[in-house]
């Protein structure tokens, strides 16, 4: 009951607060160079972390390791769309930054806006209710993420672009993640502390986004804020990575 409140305040909020256009600023980098004929280099290739990530997550999960990690297969369900979602944003953020606009920053969300919803499922089904969070509020979840994307493209095609429900899909789970994990203390796959670092890269990831040109600054014009966004993020993928595989030494000394 109080998750669910909490939803519908945080609903009743996005509903009062004016619609959010996308600001046209938001494209102008702070690196822009030109490098091996690719323009943006850095942060087009500073995606290479997500596809990394992604692809080892996925190996990870589908070869033999899969059975030591997961109880049942659905388990593993979450996280195998979780890490899709993260390969593809190296192939979306890249399409993007190519040539930075509307219409392509729509394919970087996307993927996105997946991973997201992905991992917020992943929670659920640990802490709260796992059929739940493994069946059809994950598909559930990741459609609801992906409409945010089309919402926002449309009212953008129309002139009257609304990044509100989008910024919920992003925002309001991380927001409510310390709530789940007092309400809910007990699990299997998600641990605290890594749940904590996952939180903090991310966190570190909007800063160094939000200070692109400062930061581009501040290391001499060699890299930037947004470039180091991209591997701080991807960082805290790979933390999703680390807390399942230490979930997985963790059970070693009782199956032996």
């Amino acid at each position: 009951m109080v998750l669910i409140g909490l939803l519908g305040a945080g609903l009743l909020g996005l509903l009062i607060i004016a619609p959010v256009p996308q600001d046209p600023a938001y494209h102008l980098f702070a690196d822009v160079r030109l490098l091996f004929g690719i323009p943006n280099f850095n942060n087009v290739a500073s995606n290479a972390g997500f596809a990394i990530v992604g692809v080892i997550g996925l190996f990870v999960i589908l070869g033999i390791k899969r059975s030591s990690i997961f109880m049942q297969r659905s388990d593993a369900w979450p996280y195998l769309i979780f890490f899709t979602g993260v390969a593809l944003v190296s192939v979306g953020s890249s399409y993007y930054h190519l040539e930075p606009s509307n219409e392509r920053l729509f394919w970087d969300r996307l993927p996105m806006s997946i991973a997201f919803m992905a991992f917020c499922s992943a929670i659920i089904a640990d802490r709260i209710h796992n059929r739940l969070g493994n069946t059809w509020l994950l598909a559930l979840l990741v459609v609801l993420g992906m409409l945010s994307l089309v919402y926002w493209s449309v009212t953008e095609s129309q002139g009257q672009g609304d990044l509100r429900f989008y910024g919920f899909v992003q925002f309001y789970p991380i927001l409510l993640l310390p709530v789940v994990l007092w309400l809910f203390p007990v699990s299997r796959y998600t641990i605290n502390r890594y749940l904590g670092w996952v939180i903090a890269w991310y966190a570190l990831s909007k800063v160094l986004e939000y200070y692109d040109n400062e930061v581009f600054g501040l290391f001499g014009h060699i890299v930037s804020g947004h470039t180091l966004k991209h591997l701080a993020a991807a960082a805290g993928a790979f933390i999703v990575l680390r807390m399942l595989l230490a979930q997985h030494h963790r059970e070693l000394p009782a199956s032996l």
